[in-house]
């Protein structure tokens, strides 16, 4: 009975960090779009080149603490052979296939590349309107 309780437990804690990840993700994707949400969305991307870069010259270029708590999570709940990235994971889930890594990679370098020019454009160079 215990034992049941405590997996019930890691599967919800596993489903929140899947929607935080889409959350992040997502944001750091879109967040760029809505004039309101700009510079947290600035914010949101500098973390995530951060934890990406700063933390990844002791963990591995791309590191994500998310990702991080999620694995040991799935590894606690059986999953093994987990990519080292949520993307991938998805993206395999989604399909059913075994996409490759370095595609993966890819796509979430250049995406993220973009949300950053976006970001870093309509916070620091876009002209600003005029309050009259």
């Amino acid at each position: 009975m215990k034992i049941a309780a405590v997996l019930t437990a890691l599967r919800l804690l596993d489903y929140l960090l899947t929607i935080v990840h889409l959350l992040i993700v997502g944001f750091d994707l879109l967040g760029w779009i809505w004039p309101k949400t700009r510079k947290v969305h600035f914010v949101a991307v500098c973390v995530t080149a951060g934890c990406w870069l700063i933390l990844g010259m002791w963990f591995g270029i791309g590191y994500c603490p998310v990702t991080d708590w999620q694995w040991q999570l799935k590894e606690h709940l059986g999953e093994q052979n987990l990519p080292s990235s949520f993307i991938k994971y998805l993206a395999d889930k989604i399909t059913g296939s075994n996409i490759s890594s370095d595609l993966i990679d890819w796509f979430t370098a250049a995406g993220f590349a973009m949300a950053v020019v976006l970001s870093v454009y309509l916070n620091f160079f876009l002209p600003r309107k005029k309050s009259v």
